[in-house]
């Protein structure tokens, strides 16, 4: 498998990064089994492993440690994120307000505790799961770079910010004679293109490693979804029903994309599993997209996408049916607007 630079922190990774959400009880609830996943990944030649604090309340972290002891943490690229709430489940409302967040009191002790239930001394990528519009960015760069001086993480980045948060952080850094955000980890796939037009270019700029999460757009890239099939079932449309109602205009507009998406795959001899992972390391600024599998066949079906090299005919065809800048919320209107054909993001995905 060939490596790729994590921005300009040195670091090599695999071209795919192994999520760890779907281990604990938000999916799979056996540790032998998700360990057993993880030793698979690491097998095929993935180094890269990224979690969070929040995925099952910790529980994914403390799998992740099991999956590393015994002599594999030194070869793996380990990444956990914090952020969310740590006294109630992930994307409920309430919980202790100074449990969460991006201030230096949560960091420095939500750090102390990931690194506990990761059984390590260090974290090579500690990253802010999302912007937290109650803390200065200044606190929080602060508080990461006195962490990287101690040693207990080796580099740090952001996930899911908006491009001028991301400059804002880098200009901070800078004035502040502070450790910088080195990645970020936005959502991307060839049904959620936004980030083309602002956010993968300042990456570029800032020469920041990219992460994408969700490159399957949450399933609907899995292959599963057909037209003139019965809606599959599904770990996700289980917890969160109204995402997948085929009732609704969007996902009725998903569906069309994905339909179009397969048969292409088809053309192509690929899967389109394979197809949507391969668009997304096409892109120049992409440096691992992060696979997240619940079983064995999820992680098996995605592996050899590393080896995935789209033809510019691929890339145009994948343009013509979901155009570039189109994002999940034009789905959601029912359409993709024509308009969304830009020739200067056309022409990103070749420079």
């Amino acid at each position: 498998m060939d490596y790729r630079s994590l921005g300009r922190t040195g670091m090599q990774v695999s071209p795919l990064c192994l999520g760890a959400m779907m281990f604990g009880a938000w999916g799979e609830p056996d540790h032998e089994v998700s360990v057993g996943i993880i030793h698979r990944a690491l097998d095929a030649g993935i180094n890269f492993i990224d979690t969070a604090d929040v995925y099952s309340l910790g529980e994914s972290e403390t799998i992740v440690g099991k999956a590393l002891a015994g002599g594999r943490r030194d070869d793996v690229i380990l990444a956990t994120k914090f952020h969310g709430p740590m006294d109630v489940p992930m994307g409920q409302p309430g919980g202790d307000p100074n449990r969460k967040g991006n201030s230096r009191r949560w960091i420095v002790q939500e750090v102390e505790n990931s690194l506990r239930r990761l059984q390590t001394d260090w974290i090579d990528l500690y990253q802010v799961h999302r912007p937290d519009q109650d803390t200065n960015v200044e606190e929080t760069l602060s508080a990461l770079t006195d962490l990287q001086r101690a040693g207990k993480i080796r580099a740090f980045g952001s996930s899911t910010f908006p491009a001028h948060e991301v400059v804002e952080a880098q200009w901070t850094s800078e004035r502040r004679a502070l450790g910088r955000f080195v990645t970020e980890q936005p959502p991307y796939s060839i049904l959620a293109r936004g980030i083309e037009a602002d956010l993968l270019p300042v990456a570029e700029k800032y020469s920041l490693g990219v992460l994408p999460w969700s490159p399957l757009a949450g399933g609907w890239l899995s292959g599963k979804y057909r037209k003139g099939q019965d809606a599959p079932a599904s770990h996700r449309a289980d917890r969160m029903p109204a995402r997948y109602n085929l009732d609704d205009p969007g996902n009725q507009a998903k569906l069309d994309a994905a339909d179009a998406l397969a048969e292409l795959a088809e053309k192509s001899g690929l899967s389109l599993v394979h197809l949507a992972l391969g668009f997304t390391l096409a892109h120049p600024a992409v440096t691992a997209p992060i696979i997240g599998p619940r079983t064995m066949e999820h992680l098996d079906s995605q592996l050899g996408a590393a080896d995935v090299v789209l033809s510019s005919d691929v890339l145009d065809e994948i343009d013509n049916i979901v155009p570039p800048g189109t994002t999940l919320a034009d789905f959601d209107k029912g359409y993709v607007p024509p308009a969304l054909q830009d020739p200067f993001l056309r022409r990103r995905r070749f420079a």
